[in-house]
């Protein structure tokens, strides 16, 4: 095995290869147990396998640690990794962690760890790289850096001190929002509590839309009424609906009043419709336009970069005004006939004729059908005026038919559990699984 030393924060989403050169997954983070005199000892790897499940890899399987890969004997164990007592993870919980120097010389916090192989084979920590406090003033300024070995510096613990996750959300900045969102309930609960409350507003929304509900609660309320609030103002308004609806109604209530007009409003209008309805499913803010809107305003529209690729599949044509309830729906039109056409084509001779709308109260069951039916990406809403009120798209659908723990399952459903679900698109009975289906309260 290759004996330079390697900093820890540069090992996340390496790559790590079996002997043959064949991709196994990436890492995410370096498992390690303290000793008591000696710097804690490496005994393996986070790492994150196809199927978004994260194994334990043993450090006495890695053949080669460098040049931003790794190589293992290429035997691992599959099984979902469970965190041990005694077992720390170097990113996910060290980083950020607050240390004293044992000459006097005041405190410092880690900002990366650097491990490195013994002469006898195995892997401990050799040196932390730290940051003093701050000596200026400006709001620019940062603290000197410096290297400190393991015996020249102890951890604070002072009762009652979060630890500071900026260095870990630097590390996990690429990640996309389900991958961060799968990164945080893999962490201890507390750790992960601490992280989520340094999120940017916009990031932490994006994950809570990716975390079951319970988790979706329990991190809402360890927020405060002003910082949830916010976080809501940022979710798209069906994931915020379904959220207020599983808090206690007082508490639902008070953040819709502390979230900005416009945004509850939205939430506000999602609530009034039944849960296993059409209503109950759509998302509120599809793209609309009026029949003279041309070709090309319609793909300017669709290229906005915060917009979901389901939402950008179609836009939709209704008289004035253009704000759900529109004035009266006239249809959709595709992104790829939009294509087909020059762009100074109206938008309104473009529209698809054989596709209908359905109405808020239309069956959740019967959604499905007529989007698996006519391979649809989503279906426009309308109310009992036919004025445009929303649309279902293909994941608000897949949201609500998946189980709650889908996020943490392994992919391994029997033939059984297949044909039920078949038989339940069939027949129409859909369970009662997701969003506001089971009254106030966490699920």
């Amino acid at each position: 095995m290759s004996a330079t030393r390697v900093f820890v924060a540069r090992l996340a989403g390496c790559t790590v290869f079996d002997p043959a050169g064949d991709r196994v997954g990436k890492v995410r983070d370096v498992l390690v147990v303290y000793r008591k005199n000696d710097p804690p000892l490496v005994v393996g790897l986070i790492v994150e396998i196809p199927g978004k499940r994260r194994v334990f890899v043993s450090i006495g399987r890695v053949t080669s640690i460098g040049s931003g890969q790794i190589i293992t004997t290429g035997l691992i164990n599959v099984r979902r990794f469970e965190q041990r007592g005694g077992e720390v993870r170097v990113i996910a919980e060290m980083l950020g962690r607050t240390v004293v120097f044992n000459d006097g010389s005041g405190e410092a916090t880690i900002e990366d760890v650097s491990i490195e192989q013994a002469p006898q084979g195995g892997w401990a920590i050799s040196q932390l790289f730290v940051r003093r406090p701050k000596t200026s003033l400006s709001l620019f300024a940062k603290g000197a850096t410096t290297f400190a070995a393991w015996n020249e510096v102890r951890e604070q613990t002072t009762a009652g001190q979060a630890q500071s996750a900026e260095q870990l959300i630097a590390t996990y900045s690429d990640l996309k929002p389900a991958d961060l969102a799968n990164t945080l309930l893999d962490l201890p609960p507390e750790r992960m509590h601490e992280v989520a409350g340094e999120l940017p507003d916009g990031r932490l929304a994006d994950a809570l839309e990716e975390m079951p509900e319970r988790e979706q609660v329990s991190i809402l309320t360890r927020l405060g009424d002003a910082r949830a609030a916010d976080v809501l103002d940022h979710m798209q308004p069906d994931d915020a609906a379904d959220l207020i609806a599983q808090l206690p109604e007082e508490l639902g209530e008070q953040l819709l009043d502390l979230m900005e007009p416009e945004e509850a409003d939205d939430v506000r209008f999602l609530l009034t419709y039944a849960p296993d309805t059409a209503g109950g499913l759509m998302t509120p803010e599809p793209i609309i336009v009026s029949a003279d809107a041309t070709v090309a305003e319609g793909l300017a529209l669709i290229r906005r970069h915060d917009l979901a690729p389901a939402l950008g599949a179609a836009i939709c044509v209704t008289l004035p005004p253009y704000e759900p309830p529109t004035g009266r729906f006239l249809g959709m039109v595709h992104f790829q006939r939009m294509l087909r056409y020059p762009p100074h084509e109206r938008l309104g001779t473009l529209l698809d004729q054989g596709l209908d709308p359905v109405t808020a109260d239309t069956s959740a069951a019967e959604v499905t059908r007529i989007l698996a039916s006519y391979d649809l990406v989503s279906v426009p809403v309308v109310d009992d005026n036919h004025r445009l009120v929303g649309v279902v798209t293909i994941d608000d659908v897949l949201d609500y038919l998946l189980p709650d723990d889908w996020r943490s399952h392994d992919g391994n459903d029997d033939v059984r559990r297949r044909a039920a679900a078949r038989t339940e698109l069939t027949t129409g009975s859909i369970p009662l699984q997701h969003g506001r289906r089971t009254g106030n309260g966490p699920s």
